[in-house]
């Protein structure tokens, strides 16, 4: 397909306005509102979407529920950016209703993670719109953000320079390189179970000169090596300019059975592209997350992984 020119959505400031959305699964009316309630601490005014106040089975609200509630966020003018509550599943069932003129002629601030991830391949490779894999209300501004999450998220939605190094929680570890090197390329991907999934569809991830990040949940090794796998077998890793794979939350499996871990299979199974590969970088399901944005210009070196761009405009 023909890739569309990129947009850079409008940064935020204090004082504007958000869209709370649940695109995938319904929220706990609890979390939702202690999500929104720290938004609004923040400077914030909030607006929900009627998906927040849903529940139809795993879902929040019907397809078209849901798919109207993102064009409304998009075309409203009040709307400044827009947050997902959370994650969960249900928006790979909305990529053909959307409309993505009304979202190119209306590039805002989009933010999530996790079931997300679809939406941010579709937009981003439909529209050129930059968007944020980063923390939502219900999932994670619930509990409040640490110093570095929110500095993370704020310095890469308000922000007016060059996001720059990408870090780690000073707490923790440095990501490390399974292969080190050099590349450049602009910034796709999120959870690998989503990346996977849209294999074989109108909507499967472009990765050609990419760095991909990928991030996961509670799959044990032999799924996580089963969906790299399907991955390698499409194509998709090996015309990647590079690789970035997450701090994978609960993924190790139970200690009393013989297995792989999660660092071995990554390994085993991404050690041999001759590309540089980074792991252990915190922006998944854990509590502390960076926010990566997606589409923007990006480079992994011996230091890590940079943005080299602003990725907002005033």
């Amino acid at each position: 397909m023909n890739f569309p020119p990129r947009i850079k959505p409008r940064r935020l400031y204090p004082g504007d306005t958000l869209g709370i959305i649940a695109p995938a699964s319904p929220g706990n009316a609890a979390a939702a509102q202690a999500g929104i309630n720290w938004l609004k601490s923040q400077g914030y005014r909030i607006k929900t979407g009627a998906s927040v106040h849903q529940t139809l089975g795993f879902l929040a609200g019907s397809d078209e529920l849901r798919a109207a509630d993102i064009h409304r966020m998009f075309a409203s003018p009040e709307i400044d950016g827009i947050i997902c509550l959370r994650g969960g599943y249900g928006t790979m069932r909305l990529l053909e209703l959307l409309d993505y003129d009304l979202i190119r002629a209306n590039p805002k601030v989009f933010v999530g993670y996790s079931d997300i991830t679809a939406l941010h391949l579709s937009i981003g490779q439909r529209t050129g719109l930059i968007t944020f894999h980063g923390p939502m209300a219900a999932s994670d501004m619930s509990r409040g953000l640490s110093e570095h999450t929110g500095s993370a998220f704020f310095r890469a939605v308000a922000g007016n320079r060059p996001i720059g190094r990408i870090t780690n929680p000073p707490a923790a570890p440095p990501p490390a390189f399974i292969t080190p090197g050099r590349a450049e390329g602009r910034l796709t991907g999120g959870n690998l179970s989503l990346l996977s999934a849209t294999l074989g569809t109108p909507y499967e991830i472009d990765t050609r000169r990419k760095i991909i990040c990928m991030e996961e949940v509670g799959e044990a090794p032999y799924r996580i090596d089963r969906m790299l796998t399907q991955l390698l077998l499409a194509g998709k890793l090996q015309t990647a300019a590079g690789l970035v794979f997450a701090v994978c939350a609960d993924c190790d499996g139970d200690e009393d059975e013989p297995d792989f871990t999660v660092d071995q299979v990554l390994q085993e199974r991404l050690g041999g592209l001759n590309i540089p590969v980074l792991y252990h970088l915190y922006f998944g399901h854990t509590d502390e997350k960076v926010t990566l944005p997606l589409g923007a210009k990006a480079i992994l070196d011996r230091r890590g992984l940079a943005v080299k761009e602003t990725v907002t405009i005033a």
